[in-house]
């Protein structure tokens, strides 16, 4: 067993005692044994600060500092209980994003509308079932996000939001029980008649491979392979979904592949696509009569739909701040100008490369199925 090994069953050890403590009151034992767990993975920091999972250690250090503090003032409640913190990855209010605010991506769009909406609508039309796991994938920022919080929208359903550090703050020695319990209420709520959507941001982060792994990323993946197993279950008619999401999928263990049925790339948008993004960004906003959406669709070539929210996001704050400097924030302010939009892009350079694209479309080459 290595050393980051043995640290890591260590840090298990010390914050199962902690947790077990603090559940039964032990204030004095549950403090000294957080303290430890920290320490432990302090230290594992220090060792391997290159660890993938490097950002999911230090959300544990900050969860743990929080609650000896807590604990140190004595009289705070305790910790919630596994229920109530599978109750905050449901979002209960649903995002106000529907498809038809989404440029392009219509490949995108028919195939969720195939694998959710159409089963969840007339289930009597699919006998041999539907698929169950959808992954996105692609460059940061083209609206694999979006896409998921649309199906919140489309499906009267209940819409688990998790990601790797929300699954991992508590992996250590319990994390795959959460993932169990996550399915059991999904299963739960599609029972009740109501579909439930699994999105996980970032999942290459939880169920990629990576080298000098520890056993409770292992355990965690594999409870998420038996889950899912459960999900393909030709008998089942329950609507449970996961939607990953990725910008690495090359990651992704490939057993894990295999449970997504649909595997639909994200592309950057094309020159259509981006001329659509201008405009619906720019729908409410005040444009001068030099500004011309068409040219700026050109010269955005290699920018991602985020990267051209936040340009017009800064063309229109240039007006705003014109505004403030000029008369204290009274009044309107002025058009938006071409020169705006030209000082934006100058100011901002594309977060996508040629060599980025070619990854993605040799992988789903290799992989891809919409």
């Amino acid at each position: 067993m290595s050393a980051i090994h043995r640290l890591e069953a260590m840090a298990r050890n010390y914050a199962l005692a902690a947790v077990k403590a603090d559940r039964e009151g032990r204030i004095e034992e549950a403090v000294r044994n957080y303290k430890k767990a920290i320490e432990i993975l302090s230290k594992i920091l220090q060792l391997r600060p290159d660890n993938p999972l490097a950002h999911v250690y230090r959300s544990i250090i900050e969860q743990y500092r929080k609650r000896v503090e807590q604990l140190e003032k004595i009289g705070v409640p305790a910790t919630p209980s596994e229920a109530e913190q599978l109750e905050d990855w449901i979002v209960a209010e649903k995002p106000n994003v529907r498809f038809t605010d989404i440029a392009d991506l219509e490949h995108a769009k028919q195939a969720i509308k195939e694998a959710i909406i159409y089963p969840v609508r007339r289930p009597d039309l699919f006998p041999l079932g539907w698929p169950r796991g959808i992954l996105l994938f692609g460059p940061p920022g083209c609206g694999k996000t979006m896409l998921a919080a649309a199906v919140a929208n489309e499906v009267d359903g209940v819409f688990f939001n998790i990601d790797a550090a929300t699954i991992m703050s508590k992996w250590l020695g319990e994390a795959e029980k959460k993932v169990k319990l996550l399915f059991e209420k999904a299963r739960a709520a599609a029972r009740n008649g109501k579909p439930a959507i699994i999105f996980i941001d970032e999942i290459d982060a939880l169920l990629g491979v990576y080298e000098n792994e520890v056993g409770g990323e292992v355990r965690v993946r594999n409870q998420f392979l038996k889950e899912m197993d459960g999900l393909q279950d030709k008998s089942s008619k329950l609507h449970v979904y996961v939607i990953g999401a990725t910008n690495k999928p090359w990651k992704l263990d490939e057993p894990f592949i295999r449970r997504f049925q649909k595997r639909i790339y994200i592309p950057p948008p094309n020159r259509e696509a981006r001329l659509e993004i201008l405009r619906l960004y720019t729908k409410g906003l005040k444009l001068a009569p030099d500004v011309d959406l068409e040219k700026l669709a050109e010269i955005t070539e290699d920018y991602s739909a985020s990267d051209i929210k936040d340009i017009v996001m800064e063309a229109h704050l240039r007006t705003v701040r014109e505004l403030f400097e000029k008369n204290g924030g009274e009044g309107e302010p002025r058009p938006i100008t071409m020169q705006d939009f030209m000082e934006a892009i100058r100011s901002r350079r594309p977060s996508i490369t040629k060599e980025m694209v070619r990854r993605y479309e040799e992988w789903f080459q290799r992989f891809g199925s919409v």
